[in-house]
């Protein structure tokens, strides 16, 4: 389903942008016989994109800084849960970008689809469970074992999470800001489990933690504030979890995080987003860790 804005003269108020449907043409609504989806597998291989040089060059992509600086012998390492989402996911996400970047101010920051590449492939989205982090060559097979056993014994069954807000979120050297969804804790408390278990095996390879102190985004409600509490993993970081959509070299102004906030997300928010997998980014391959099968 594609969805586009209200006008002005549509819309309930300056704070609200509901999505409707667009009608849709004859060619989409006899699309021919679709083919099966790839499997994971296949994704694993063609995760990272051609390296175009070593050196720390932002006019490669896009005025970025590379976090983690190309240093021979290390490996950039990432930890996090991938979702592909389906074509109708991916056109309600792409309405919601696309009216995330609607804004008549010149001085708003220019946003950057993260749903597909340069070239028009789709890419996957994903939540964290890692920051950016360095491994050394001789580290590597080390860590993936650590971190196989970790989640094979702690029985950490496969799950669903539902999404629940979007805002602006920056990275940990605010360089870029993310356009996120938010989530919410799915059942049996899989993400807090998961990254407890991440944190744990980082730390006894000498790495930083993610979340390691209690949440304090400034979009947390006051309300997710005092949801929070003891969870089967210990402290309770479901008010950090979320999925980026795209990015921006520029800082959003509190106008601009009001009108985010203001976006309506009751049709995203019925979508079931399924985990079944930790993938681990060591350079450039990905592995894939499976979880218990749910009953």
């Amino acid at each position: 389903m594609t969805l586009v804005q209200y006008s002005d003269s549509e819309s309930d108020s300056e704070s609200r942008f509901p999505l409707r449907p667009v009608k849709k043409s004859r060619h989409d609504l006899n699309p021919g016989p679709s083919l099966p989806p790839l499997p994971a597998a296949f994704h694993n291989l063609y995760a990272s994109s051609t390296r175009v040089s070593v050196q720390d060059n932002p006019s490669l992509h896009g005025g970025r800084t590379r976090v983690i600086p190309h240093v021979e012998g290390n490996w950039p390492t990432h930890l996090y849960l991938e979702w592909y989402p389906g074509k109708e996911e991916l056109s309600l996400l792409e309405g919601v970008i696309s009216q995330s970047g609607d804004l008549p101010d010149e001085k708003a920051p220019v946003i950057h689809s993260l749903l597909h590449s340069d070239l028009g492939a789709q890419l996957p989205l994903h939540i964290s469970l890692s920051r950016p982090v360095v491994l050394r060559t001789e580290q590597r097979a080390s860590f993936t074992e650590a971190l196989q056993k970790a989640i094979h014994d702690s029985h950490v069954l496969s799950f669903n999470v539902q999404l629940d807000t979007l805002y602006w979120s920056s990275n940990y050297e605010k360089t870029r800001w993310f356009l996120v969804l938010g989530v919410q804790r799915p059942n049996h408390d899989g993400l807090n489990r998961l990254l407890k278990l991440s944190n744990e095996t980082l730390a006894r390879f000498g790495q930083p933690p993610l979340y390691a102190t209690s949440p304090t985004r400034q979009q947390q409600t006051s309300a997710s504030i005092q949801n929070r509490s003891n969870s089967l993993s210990g402290e309770d970081f479901s008010g950090c979890f979320h999925i980026s959509l795209a990015w921006s070299l520029s800082e959003p102004s509190p106008k601009e995080r009001e009108r985010i906030a203001g976006i309506d997300l009751r049709v995203l928010r019925e979508i079931q987003v399924g985990f079944d997998s930790v993938k681990a980014k060591i350079g450039n391959i990905v592995g894939s860790i499976p979880l218990g099968k749910s009953l």
